[in-house]
Parts: structure tokens; C-alpha cells; sequence
């Protein structure tokens, strides 16, 4: 008789354990701008800025970060947009806003994406690509997978996965420590068990991701530029409004997981010729350290590095940042 319970119990704690860590399906999503339809049958909003396409001098798309979607106009205080002839687009990554979702979203599958959305917009045989935060993190697979396309690319405040091969120990475990303890174990599960992603994410007994849950290691000068900010007008709904999961956990699952590729090993995509790859950092930023940028740049050299004092991680919200970025982006 007992055994018939203990069973029972067990079946249903299985039940509810299978239940709490599989997660629900996309929710359904608008469509309220122009898209274009990917080699595997996805959908890929995007919405473009700047000048007309048709006059303009440098064509750039846009990566937008973690939690964000394609109506971030990272260059939108720059009178430089006019000045020098720029078209931008920026799109809903995979998973966010009105972008069909893509459950083998991978570095090297985002890469083709960009690649595709320049060609449907007729960029071109080669244009330049900005990405910012969690965005800069997937410039590097364009870098890797696509560097033939780029006339020039932009990594600002790029996320960094602790687990490259090319990092020391002691440097990356230091900075790893820097962390908040909640974000350390987010990171690990991502990395060791991205099944359970969803779960750690939206239980309770534990402290989930601290970005995700609305507490991120913001520094001074980062509180300085959000106490400015009118939030009211930015609808903070749109990016994951078909799930968490497909935006902003699967974010964490391809951002701090296993690489097929090191960027410490990545070559010069343009061999001396004409182009260049800028990576922009805070000296002050609390969510990306600046010590393993530093060491990145060192064992890249043919990246031109940019280390703006008295910054943290939202720097390019100044339109004296912003100007310094295009500037430098288009100087070749």
C-alpha cells in the first residue's frame, strides 16, 4: 500500500517538476511594420532611420541589446546621421517584438540573419553593423561568420562570456567574482544547464538574473543618464511581448553558453585594406568589466579601442559619445 503512494507522490512531483522548468510556448505576436521573410520561412521586423536609402553615403544595422527591440534608435541626438549621408535599420532579434522566434538561435544563425535583412534591403555587397550591449556580444559572429559583408563594424559595451578559452584564469574569474552573486548563478545555469533557464528565471526561491529582475549593477553615471530618461514614453512590454523566454532567456542561453568559435582568434576581417572595427567600453561600467575588455583588446590589436572615462555601460545615450562612434566608424 505504501509503495502505491510513495509512486503517486513521486509521479507528481515529476509532473510538476516537468511542468515548472519547460517552457510555455510563444505568445502570439502583432505585426505593425515592414518585414522580410528568412531562408527558413521566420519573419524579421525592422524599422528604418536616417537619411533616404536611396542618397545615402554609409548604410549601418543595428543590433539592439538585451530586453530592447528595434525602435532603440542608438544614434538618434547625432546631427552626424545628416551630416554625413547615414541610412540606418535596426530589427527585432529573433524571439523579440514582432520577430518570429527561432528555437536554434545560435551566434552563426544572427549572423545570416543580418546578412539576409542587407541583402532584402538592397545594402549592398558590403555595409557596416553597430551593436550595443547584449547586440555588441553578437557582432562578433558577425566577425566570424559574415566578415565579408562588413564595411566596418562597432561593438559598444559588448557582453562578455566569461568562459573564453583565451582569458586567463585569474582574470576572468576575478571579474566573474565582480558580479552579483544572483547574476553568477543566472550565468551558470545558462551555461551548464540551459533547460532549467526558464525556471531559474521565474521561481521564487531563489534571486533570479538581476537585469531581468529590474535591479542591474547600474554606476553612477549610468543612474545619472536613467534619472533623465522619460521611461513613460518607451513601451517596455513590446520587446518581450511574446515571452520571456524566447527574448530575453534565450539571450542568456546563446550569450553565456558553449562558442563555437573563441573571438580572441578571430583575424583581421579586412587584412590592412579599407575598413575598421571599433570596440567602445565605460571605464565605469557595473555589468561589463572593463579589465577583460582591456585584455581583449591587447590580444587583438587590429581592433581600435575606445575606453570613455567617467562612463558606465548606457554611455552611448550622450550625443557626445554617440558623434565620437560615427565618427570614428567612418573615418577609413
Amino acid at each position: 500500500m505504501y509503495w502505491k503512494v510513495i509512486i503517486a507522490l513521486l509521479l507528481a512531483f515529476l509532473a510538476w517538476v516537468y511542468k515548472a522548468v519547460r517552457p510555455p510556448p510563444p505568445r502570439p505576436h502583432g505585426v505593425s511594420g515592414p518585414r522580410i521573410k528568412l531562408r527558413d520561412g521566420r519573419f524579421l521586423s525592422y524599422k528604418e532611420y536616417g537619411v533616404p536609402k536611396e542618397s545615402a553615403k554609409y548604410k549601418i544595422i543595428l543590433v539592439h541589446g538585451f530586453g530592447s527591440c528595434k525602435h532603440e534608435d542608438a544614434f538618434s541626438q547625432s546631427e552626424l546621421v545628416e551630416k554625413l549621408g547615414v541610412h540606418m535599420v535596426s530589427f527585432d532579434r529573433p524571439g523579440y517584438g514582432e520577430s518570429d522566434p527561432d528555437p536554434k538561435r545560435t551566434l552563426k544563425s544572427v549572423a545570416l540573419d543580418i546578412a539576409e535583412l542587407g541583402d532584402e534591403l538592397g545594402f549592398g555587397p558590403k555595409f557596416y553593423v553597430v551593436g550595443c550591449s547584449m547586440g555588441g556580444q553578437l557582432v562578433w559572429g558577425c566577425l566570424k561568420y559574415i566578415p565579408h559583408r562588413l564595411a566596418g563594424a562597432a561593438l559598444l559595451a559588448p557582453v562578455i562570456n566569461c568562459w573564453w578559452p583565451s582569458f586567463p584564469p585569474k582574470l576572468s574569474a576575478a571579474a566573474f567574482r565582480q558580479q552579483f552573486p544572483e547574476d553568477q548563478w543566472a550565468s551558470r545555469v545558462a551555461r551548464y544547464a540551459p533547460w532549467l533557464v526558464y525556471w531559474w528565471n521565474t521561481q521564487k526561491w531563489f534571486p533570479p538574473n538581476s537585469v531581468i529582475a529590474g535591479r542591474a549593477n547600474f554606476s553612477a553615471p549610468d543612474l545619472e543618464i536613467l534619472s533623465k530618461r522619460d521611461l513613460s514614453s518607451i513601451d517596455m512590454e513590446y520587446p518581450t511581448q511574446q515571452g520571456v523566454y524566447e527574448s530575453l532567456h534565450r539571450d542568456m542561453i546563446v550569450g553565456f553558453g558553449r562558442w563555437d568559435f573563441d573571438p580572441m582568434e578571430i583575424e583581421d576581417p579586412f587584412h590592412g585594406e579599407k575598413g575598421s572595427v571599433h570596440l567602445w567600453q565605460g571605464d565605469q561600467d557595473g555589468l561589463v568589466p572593463v579589465a577583460l575588455q582591456r585584455y581583449i583588446a591587447k590580444k587583438l590589436p587590429w581592433i581600435n579601442y575606445h575606453e570613455m572615462p567617467n562612463t558606465g555601460h548606457m554611455f552611448l545615450a550622450l550625443e557626445s559619445a554617440q558623434d565620437a562612434v560615427l565618427h570614428a566608424l567612418f573615418a577609413s
